[in-house]
C-alpha cells in the first residue's frame, strides 16, 4: 500500500450497519429496516459476519467496474465496505496463500440474483488471477461456459426473466501460483417437465425462442424450422417475448461462445437439430383407431411433423411410429406387446421430449467438461462456486418443489453445521474459552425425508416398485400410515386427529415444516415424477438414430445390452447427487452469498418487507446472526485495532513502539472497558456486545472532531503566514516590474518625440529640394519647347515654295489611301461566317473598289473552303467524295434522290462482325465488307420479293439468305456491266451482268432496297477505283429490260396508289412485263 493511500474500514461512513452482528438492538423489525435503509442508498451488500447478504437492484450500480476490482485486491475483508468481491478475495487469496480449498455456496429463491452473483465470482477471480495466452484461454472457457448452459437449462419465470431451472456446481481448477488451469461442473434437477408444458405468464426454455428469432434463414431453412413460434405446441405464446431480452443476439452470443468453449461446427449443428427435434415431437398428435379385439389403438394424425423430425435424427420413420402405438414388456425369456390408447401415445412423446432434452443438457455439461477439464495431473486447488435454486414455496407445490426444498435443507444443514465448526475452529485457534451454543437443529427435517427405512424418497421409491396397482393415493396412504407422528408431517388423513378438521389441508395434500416455514405438496403427480419412464421402444428408436450423439444419449437402447432392471428413480438420483455434493463441500472451507428479492415486480426502488421478512425468515439469516452473537459479536486482528483507536489513548498516540496486542491492552485499560467485554486471542482481540464496539466507535468520532479542529487550526494558521509571505514577495516582485514598466515608457515617450521631430525636419529638407527641381524641369522644357517652335519656323520658311506645287495631288493620294484604309477595317468587322454556303458579303460604298471587291470575295471564300477541308478526317472525307459522287449520279435524274442527302451512308447496317447470327457468313466472306444491308430480291413469277442480305467487298456482292446466313449467289464486280433504275421516288434497281461470263447464266437480278442511293454509288465507286475494270454504267429510265435466265422481262415504273400504302409495289402483268406502281409525290 502506498504512503498516500487512505486505509478505510466496514465502519466508516456505515449506512445502518453494515455488519448484521453489530445491529442493535436485533430483533426481525430492526434487521428488515436495516436492510431497506441500505437498499434505499444503492447499498445492495451488508454482511453477517463473513455471510454476505445480497439484495437484487433490478438495476445497473456502477461497482463492479475494473477500479472496484483494483480496489477489492488483496485487501481484508472487513477493511472496506461490503461487496461480493470481498468475499470472492478472500476465498481466492485463502486458496493461494494458504492451500485450502474453498467453496462459494449461493443461495435464495427465483429472481433474487444468484446466477449474476456467480457471474460476478466468477469474473473477479478471473480479474485477479494470473495472465498469459494458456491462462486467459482457460478464464475464457470457464467464463463462456455460462451463457451455453445459461441458453439451454435458464427460462422466463412469473419471478424471474431469467431464471436457472437446474442447480449448477463449478469446480474451478488453480495450479499453485494460483492460475486457472481448468475446471469441473455438475447439474443437479434440470427442470424437464417445463420442456412439454410451462405455467401461465412463463416460457420454455431460452434456447427455443433464441434458435427461431436468431438463426440465419438457411439454418432454419435446414432445421426445416419456421420462425412463428405459434407453430410449436411446446412455446407458449401469453409471454414469448419479453422486455429487455434480445433472443436473435442471445443467440448469436451462445454460437459464439460455444465455439470459444471448444464446440465443433458439426457437433453445434446436432445439437441445433436435437433441439429442432423436441419442437418437431411436440406438434406430433394422435387420433384413435379400433382394433378388432374392441381396444383403441393410438395412430399419427399429420405424419408430416413425424417425418420432419426422422429426417432431422435419421430414424426409419416407421419404426417411431410404431413405438407410439405399441409397447413392448420385457420378463426374462417372455415378450408382450401391447398397444397404446391416445392418452398413453401423448404421454409417451411427452416423455420422449422430455427425455430427449434432459439428456441433451447432461450431454452438453459432459461436453463443456471434456473442454475445460485440467490438462495437467498435477494436484490441483480448487474452488467450486454452488448456484443452486432457492427454497420454494408456491401455491401450487409438486415433487420437484420437494426435491428442491429438501436439497435446500440439505444446505441449510450443512451451513449450519460449518458456520459452527468455523467459529469453534476460530477461537480454538485464537486460545478462547468455547461457548455452547444453543440453535435449531433441521437435522430430524433432513432424515423425515431421506431415511433410507421410513424416509419419504425411500417410500416413494418403494410404492413405484412394488407390483400392483400404484398410484400417488396409495402412496399418500403409505405416508400417513408411517409419518403420522413425525412432528414435522402434517396431513389431513394421518392418525393424527388434530389435522383432521384442518381445512387449509386438503385431501389429497400433506404438509411438511421445513426450516423455512410449512410447505404443502399436492401429492398428484408424484409417482409419476418419480418413476421417469421412458418405454424400452422408443429408447431403442432413438439408438437406432442415425445421428452423431443419439447413441451416447440413449445407451439403453442398446439391444445387445438389454437391461431388465427398472432404471433408479429421479428421487433416488437426486439423493444420491446431494449426497455427493454434501460431501463434496464438507472438504472445503465455505463462504456463502444470500441473495434476496426486494419485490416480485422486478422493479427497482420498490422494497416489499413482508416478501423480504420471509426470505430472511427461512434463510435462517437471524438464526445465523444469533449463532455469530453467541460468542463475540466482533474480532479484530490486534494491528488494524490498534491503528484505528490509538488515538483514544495518550500512550498509543501518535506511534505505539511496542507489541501490537500490548498497545490494545493499553488503550482498553485506559478507556475503562469492563474486562468481560473482551477477550484477547493469539492474533485478534474479540469484542462481546456490540454496544461495546459501538463505545469506542462513538469515542473514535470524538476525538477525530477534536482532532481535525486542531488539524484545522494548524492548517488555516500555516494557510495565513504562507499566504502573508506569498504577498510579500509578490509585492517586491510587482514594484519591480512597476518600476522598469515606467522606465519603459518615459524611454518610448521619449524615442517617439525624437522620431517625430526628425521626421518633421526630414520632410522639410525633401520639399525644399522638389520645389528646386520642379523648377529646374520647368526651365528645360522652356527652352526646348522655345527651340522647337523656332525649328519648325524655319523649316516652314523653307519648305514653303514647294508646298503650292504638288498640294492637289497629295491630298487626293491621302484622301484615296485614307478611304481604301476605312473600307478594309469595316470588312474586317463585318466579314461573313465561316461556312461554304454563305454566300453574303458586305456592300462596297464606292464603285472605284468593284474589282477589289470581288477579288477579296473570290479569295475569301476560297480560303474558307480550303479551311472547312482541312478539318475533315479520311473517313469523313470518304463519305463527303460519295456524297458527291451520288449527287453526280442522281441530282434532278431520280426522285428518291433529295431525301437520301440527309441520312449518312453508314455501309455495314447488319454488323456482321459482331453479330453471332450471320457468323457463318462473316468466315465465308474473306476481303473487308463495305456495305451489308437486307434488300428485297423480285421474283419475276410473281412480283413478290425475297429478303436476302446484300454484301458488297471490294472485289464482289453477295446475296445469302437472311434467316441462315447461306451464300445464294455471289457475283465478282468485273462481271456486272450496269445497274438500272427509274427516275421515281421507289428502292428498285435492277444489276445487269455481261453476257457470256459465268454470272450471267442464271440472270440479272431485280432488287428493292432502302438504301438504294448509297448501294449503287458504292457500287459505281468500287468498280471504278480499280483501274483494270470498266466503269460501272447507271441507267436512269422508267422502263428497262432484265434478263431472267432465257427471256427478258420489261419492267415498267408508273405512278399509282399503291395497296400497301406509300411503298411501292411490284406486279406482273403477262410473262413480258413486271409493273411498278410508285405513290405520288
Amino acid at each position: 500500500m502506498s504512503k498516500m493511500e487512505v486505509k478505510t474500514s466496514l465502519l466508516d461512513n456505515m449506512i445502518g450497519v453494515g455488519d448484521m452482528v453489530l445491529l442493535e438492538p436485533l430483533t426481525e423489525e430492526s434487521f428488515i429496516e436495516n436492510l431497506r435503509k441500505r437498499f434505499d442508498h444503492s447499498e445492495i451488500y451488508t454482511y453477517i459476519g463473513s455471510v454476505v447478504i445480497s439484495m437484487n437492484p433490478y438495476k445497473h450500480l456502477s461497482i463492479y467496474t475494473a477500479d472496484k476490482v483494483e480496489e477489492y485486491r488483496n485487501r481484508n475483508f472487513y477493511e472496506l465496505s461490503p461487496h461480493i468481491y470481498a468475499l470472492s478475495d478472500e476465498a481466492y487469496r485463502s486458496l493461494r496463500d494458504q492451500d485450502k480449498d474453498q467453496c462459494i455456496l449461493i443461495t435464495g429463491e427465483s429472481g433474487a440474483g444468484k446466477t449474476e452473483a456467480s457471474k460476478l465470482v466468477m469474473s473477479y477471480v478471473a480479474a485477479v488471477c494470473g495472465k498469459g495466452q494458456e491462462v486467459n484461454k482457460v478464464k475464457e472457457q470457464l467464463l463462456q461456459s455460462n451463457p451455453v448452459l445459461e441458453a439451454f437449462g435458464n427460462a422466463k419465470t412469473v419471478r424471474n426473466d431469467n431464471s436457472s431451472r437446474f442447480g449448477k456446481y463449478m469446480d474451478i481448477e488453480f495450479d499453485f501460483k494460483g492460475d486457472p488451469i481448468g475446471g469441473v461442473i455438475s447439474n443437479y434437477l434440470l427442470e424437464k417437465s417445463r420442456v412439454v408444458k410451462q405455467p401461465r405468464g412463463e416460457r420454455n426454455f431460452h434456447i427455443f425462442y433464441q434458435l427461431l428469432s436468431g438463426a440465419s434463414e438457411d439454418t432454419l431453412k435446414k432445421l426445416k424450422l419456421d420462425r412463428d413460434f405459434s407453430k410449436y405446441n411446446y412455446l407458449s405464446l401469453d409471454s414469448a417475448t419479453v422486455n429487455g431480452l434480445d433472443d436473435a443476439a442471445n443467440f448469436r452470443t451462445v454460437r459464439n461462445a460455444m465455439q470459444i468453449v471448444g464446440f465443433m461446427e458439426d457437433e453445434v449443428q446436432s445439437v441445433l437439430e436435437l433441439v429442432a427435434a423436441v419442437l418437431k415431437l411436440g406438434n406430433i398428435e394422435f387420433k384413435p383407431e379400433s382394433r378388432v379385439n374392441g381396444f383403441d389403438e393410438s395412430r399419427v394424425k399429420d405424419k408430416n411433423d413425424l417425418k420432419e423430425m426422422c429426417e432431422l435424427l435419421g430414424i426409419d420413420q416407421s419404426v417411431l411410429e410404431r413405438a407410439f402405438s405399441f409397447r413392448t414388456v420385457e420378463a426374462r425369456s417372455d415378450k408382450v406387446s401391447t398397444t397404446l390408447n391416445v392418452a398413453q401415445a401423448y404421454y409417451a412423446r411427452d416423455a420422449l421430449a422430455k427425455n430427449l432434452y434432459s439428456r441433451l443438457f447432461s450431454w452438453l455439461v459432459t461436453r463443456i467438461n471434456e473442454s475445460i477439464k485440467a490438462q495437467t495431473k498435477t494436484r490441483k486447488k480448487v474452488m467450486g462456486v454452488l448456484d443452486i435454486y432457492g427454497f420454494e414455496i408456491f401455491e401450487d407445490n409438486s415433487f420437484e418443489q420437494f426435491i428442491i426444498n429438501y436439497c435446500n435443507e440439505k444446505l441449510q444443514q450443512i451451513f449450519i453445521e460449518l458456520t459452527l465448526r468455523e467459529e469453534q475452529e476460530e477461537y480454538v485457534r485464537e486460545g478462547i474459552e468455547w461457548t455452547n451454543i444453543e440453535y435449531f437443529n433441521n437435522a430430524i427435517i433432513c432424515d423425515l425425508i431421506e431415511n433410507n427405512q421410513n424416509g419419504i424418497l425411500a417410500m416413494l421409491d418403494e410404492e413405484c416398485l412394488r407390483p400392483g396397482t400404484v398410484t400417488d393415493e396409495t402412496f399418500l396412504d403409505k405416508l400417513n400410515t408411517i409419518c403420522a407422528e413425525h412432528q414435522h408431517f402434517e396431513s389431513r388423513q394421518s392418525k393424527n386427529s388434530k389435522f383432521l378438521t384442518d381445512h387449509s389441508l386438503p385431501h389429497n395434500c400433506f404438509r411438511i415444516q421445513h426450516y423455512a416455514g410449512k410447505v404443502l405438496y399436492r401429492v398428484e403427480g408424484f409417482v409419476d415424477k418419480n418413476n421417469d419412464l421412458l418405454y424400452r421402444d422408443l429408447s431403442q428408436a432413438m439408438f437406432k438414430a442415425n445421428h452423431s450423439i443419439m447413441r451416447a444419449l440413449f445407451p439403453e437402447g442398446n439391444p445387445a445390452k438389454v437391461n431388465l432392471k427398472r432404471p433408479p428413480t429421479a428421487g433416488f438420483q437426486f439423493r444420491a447427487s446431494v449426497a455427493t455434493l454434501m460431501k463434496n463441500l464438507q472438504t472445503k472451507n465455505p463462504n456463502y452469498i444470500r441473495c434476496i428479492k426486494p419485490n416480485d415486480k422486478k422493479s427497482a426502488h420498490i422494497f416489499t418487507e413482508s416478501l423480504v421478512g420471509h426470505q430472511v425468515r427461512y434463510l435462517g439469516l437471524m438464526e445465523n446472526v444469533r449463532v455469530r452473537r453467541a460468542g463475540y459479536a466482533f474480532r479484530q486482528a490486534y494491528e488494524p485495532c490498534l491503528e484505528r483507536y490509538k488515538m483514544l489513548c495518550k500512550q498509543t498516540w501518535p506511534h505505539w513502539k511496542g507489541p501490537a496486542r500490548e498497545g490494545v491492552e493499553v488503550l482498553l485499560n485506559n478507556l475503562q472497558v469492563a474486562p468481560e467485554e473482551y477477550s484477547y486471542g493469539r492474533s485478534k482481540v474479540f469484542i462481546r456486545n456490540p454496544r461495546t464496539l459501538f463505545f469506542l466507535e462513538e469515542k473514535r468520532r470524538q476525538c477525530l472532531e477534536d482532532l481535525a479542529t486542531l488539524i484545522q487550526k494548524i492548517y488555516r494558521g500555516w494557510k495565513c503566514r504562507t499566504h502573508f509571505l506569498l504577498l510579500k514577495k509578490s509585492q517586491v516582485v510587482v514594484a519591480a516590474w512597476y518600476r522598469r514598466y515606467a522606465q519603459q515608457k518615459k524611454y518610448q515617450k521619449i524615442k517617439s518625440a525624437t522620431v517625430v521631430m526628425q521626421s518633421f525636419i526630414r520632410g522639410w529638407k525633401a520639399r525644399k529640394i522638389l520645389r528646386e527641381l520642379k523648377y529646374q524641369k520647368r526651365c528645360e522644357e522652356a527652352v526646348t519647347t522655345i527651340a522647337a517652335y523656332w525649328h519648325g519656323t524655319q523649316v516652314r520658311r523653307e519648305y514653303r515654295k514647294f508646298f503650292r506645287a504638288n498640294a492637289g495631288r497629295k491630298i487626293y493620294e491621302f484622301t484615296i489611301q485614307r478611304i481604301m484604309q476605312q473600307h478594309f477595317l469595316g470588312l474586317k468587322n463585318t466579314m461573313p461566317s465561316m461556312s461554304p454556303i454563305d454566300k453574303t458579303w458586305p456592300v462596297r460604298r464606292y464603285q472605284f473598289l468593284d474589282g477589289a471587291h470581288k477579288e477579296l470575295r473570290r479569295i475569301f471564300h476560297l480560303w474558307r473552303c480550303k479551311k472547312y477541308r482541312s478539318q475533315f478526317t479520311e473517313e469523313k472525307k470518304a463519305i463527303y467524295e460519295e456524297k458527291l459522287q451520288a449527287s453526280e449520279l442522281f441530282k434532278d435524274k431520280k426522285a428518291l434522290y433529295p431525301s437520301s442527302v440527309s441520312q449518312p451512308f453508314k455501309g455495314d447496317y447488319l454488323e456482321i462482325n459482331k453479330n453471332p447470327k450471320y457468323q457463318k457468313l462473316n468466315s465465308m466472306v474473306e476481303e473487308k465488307i463495305l456495305l451489308a444491308d437486307i434488300v428485297n430480291k423480285i421474283n419475276r413469277a410473281n412480283g413478290k420479293g425475297a429478303p436476302r442480305i446484300f454484301v458488297l467487298t471490294k472485289n464482289n456482292f453477295v446475296l445469302a439468305d437472311q434467316k441462315t446466313g447461306q451464300v445464294k449467289a455471289s457475283v465478282p464486280l468485273p462481271d456486272l456491266s450496269s445497274v438500272s433504275v427509274s427516275t421515281q421516288a421507289d428502292g428498285f434497281f435492277a444489276l445487269k451482268l455481261k453476257e457470256g461470263t459465268t454470272s450471267a447464266a442464271k440472270g440479272d437480278f431485280l432488287l428493292s432496297s432502302d438504301h438504294l442511293i448509297e448501294i449503287i454509288t458504292k457500287l459505281q465507286r468500287t468498280g471504278a477505283a480499280a483501274a483494270s475494270r470498266d466503269q460501272i454504267n447507271v441507267d436512269i429510265s422508267d422502263e428497262f429490260l432484265v434478263q431472267f435466265k432465257q427471256d427478258k422481262v420489261c419492267v415498267k415504273f408508273i405512278q399509282g396508289s399503291p395497296k400497301n400504302g406509300n411503298n411501292a409495289a411490284c406486279k406482273r402483268k403477262n410473262n413480258r412485263l413486271l409493273e411498278v406502281s410508285v405513290p405520288s409525290p
